[in-house]
């Protein structure tokens, strides 16, 4: 293809990925080293006949606006924000650290820190969900692929509402169920005899209620892609091995498994991604005491009542972005020298 027909080709790909991707980036790595303004104080003198005079501090807000109009992006904190308590805690960690406190103590330490809190379950959410819904989204193709045509169709339709609800409402649904009057909620406290017991109280229960949500929400992308290649799967090496006196896990293993590896790939790809992400389950489920992400970290910077603080908000998703690269950098090694070695 000549170059002047390549480059007319992908155009309108480089100019979308240019205003709707990198500018934004940008727009949001610029902000993030700034801080919002602190209002502007005035003492003012208040003198009566009998009480004598008393000197109070009120925000003056014409000159705060004025100073907000002036600014209007704060005042320049260049890295600060990326360090302070609320982000990577640099002088909080570098205390503990000279503390030479126990192992168990400094851990407990870092996890009280809002940021190093949230990557916590973030990482979690991330490592757990993602292999168990490709699992079982692979296991659910493979029980789809071997049943009659003549069921396929309902059960694809069942095997896919989980992708049909929206986020935020199937992680709603699942906060009545675990509520004491839900199904699984009034269900446990019946097994342990426990009328008290509450999955929303629980970290621990709270955690695995979202990690049970996450595997159930993702593994219908997974029976999607990996029903369509199964139906790619040669059957000439299907049949041979059959002849050959292989059983059904055998050809799993080691016919349709490494077929399907690049598939795997791009799956895992995805959802590391969306699961790093994670923010629709911990709101629907009214789980911030108990668990936070990242994303969940962005949005409380940005519904403050008094202010927000696009600052802070915009240092955490630049920290998300840096932690997307770092997960993905194995697999994309991987994938390229894959690559390079045809």
């Amino acid at each position: 293809m000549p170059h002047k027909a390549f480059f007319a080709f992908i155009m309108p790909s480089l100019v979308a990925m240019l205003l709707f991707i990198a500018l934004p980036i940008f727009s949001v790595a610029v902000q993030s080293l700034y801080v919002q303004h602190e209002r502007v104080v005035t003492v003012v003198e208040t003198c009566t006949p009998f009480a004598g005079c008393t000197k109070e501090a009120r925000v003056d807000a014409e000159a705060t606006e004025k100073l907000r109009n002036d600014e209007p992006l704060g005042r320049f904190n260049g890295f600060g924000t990326y360090v302070d308590r609320n982000h990577l805690a640099v002088a909080e960690i570098g205390a503990i650290v000279s503390d030479n406190a126990g192992f168990k103590d400094a851990l407990s330490r870092i996890y009280n820190l809002p940021f190093y809190r949230a990557l916590a379950f973030t990482l979690t959410y991330t490592f757990v969900v993602t292999p168990l819904a490709m699992l079982l989204g692979f296991c659910i193709a493979l029980g789809v692929n071997a049943i009659p045509p003549f069921y396929k169709g309902p059960v694809i339709f069942f095997s896919l509402l989980p992708m049909i609800v929206t986020p935020l409402v199937g992680a709603m649904i699942m906060y009545w169920m675990a509520s004491s009057q839900g199904i699984l909620g009034a269900t446990l406290q019946n097994i342990f005899n426990d009328p008290t017991l509450s999955l929303k109280s629980s970290a621990m229960l709270t955690w695995i209620t979202l990690l049970a949500y996450g595997i159930w929400h993702n593994a219908p992308f997974s029976f999607v892609v990996f029903y369509a290649g199964l139906q790619t799967v040669p059957h000439d090496t299907i049949e041979s091995a059959m002849i050959d006196g292989a059983s059904r896990w055998e050809r799993v293993r080691f016919v349709i498994i490494p077929h399907l590896m690049p598939l795997a790939t791009f799956v895992a790809l995805v959802q590391l991604m969306d699961n790093f992400r994670v923010f629709e389950p911990i709101v629907g489920f009214s789980a911030e005491a108990n668990a936070s992400s990242l994303s969940w970290s962005i949005f409380n910077d940005l519904r403050g009542q008094v202010d927000q603080l696009f600052g802070s908000a915009a240092a955490t998703s630049m920290l998300t972005i840096v932690g997307v690269i770092i997960l993905l950098s194995p697999v994309l090694v991987r994938t390229w020298r894959e690559f390079n070695r045809r």
